[in-house]
């Protein structure tokens, strides 16, 4: 039987080892090559928000009307949107009428930043303030986090803001690194400008 078979293998193999002159080279590791945009930058000051601040010419702003299938409970909730990357740094803000809430808002923003524990190689958090402005906290997460980027801004007695950096994307932060640190540099740009009207 083997004698039968043997012969069929060996054509196999002769007739798989053709006079193709292409040889497989295996390509090397790389990161994609992206496009950034030139850093312009344009004001935001929406009618009725008591916010406002430079941003990338390149992002668009868009207004939340509904999160999670309600509506939000004001019309100061905005994605900042950058088509080029298909992410966006959403903005919360939050009137606050007592003491109690404003607790509950800062008990959120450390509940929702730890969440990124279990996935997350390590959570830098670094203090942020402007003198008669804001205080605040800038959350960089390392790792595989849904959110790598994470912060809130509040005078501590009538408003508080919280933005999220999302990318819409499969989560690699070896292969995003260099985009999550171009779209950090404009959050970064967000604070250092950022009002209270």
């Amino acid at each position: 039987m083997l004698k039968k078979i043997l012969p069929f293998f060996v054509l196999l193999l002769l007739w798989g080892c053709g006079n193709d002159d292409t040889a497989f080279v295996p390509k090397p590791h790389a990161y994609p090559k992206v496009n950034y945009p030139k850093r312009e930058k344009q004001h935001f000051a929406e009618a009725g928000c008591p916010y406002e601040f430079d941003y990338p010419a390149y992002a668009k702003m868009i207004r939340n009307t509904e999160f999670m299938g309600k509506p939000v409970p004001n019309d100061c909730w905005y994605d900042m949107y950058f088509s080029d990357f298909d992410a966006k740094i959403h903005l919360t803000y939050y009137p606050i009428p007592n003491q109690e809430y404003y607790d509950k808002l800062l008990t959120d923003v450390y509940r929702m930043a730890n969440e990124h524990t279990q996935k997350a190689n390590f959570i830098e958090e670094i203090p942020v303030k402007k003198e008669g402005q804001f205080i605040g906290k800038l959350f960089d997460i390392s790792g595989p986090a849904a959110t790598p980027l994470e912060f809130y801004l509040t005078d501590e007695d009538k408003h508080f803001i919280r933005g999220s950096l999302y990318l819409n994307t499969q989560i690699d932060p070896d292969s995003l690194a260099p985009i999550y640190q171009f779209l950090k540099d404009d959050a970064v740009q967000i604070i250092n400008t950022f009002v209270w009207k």
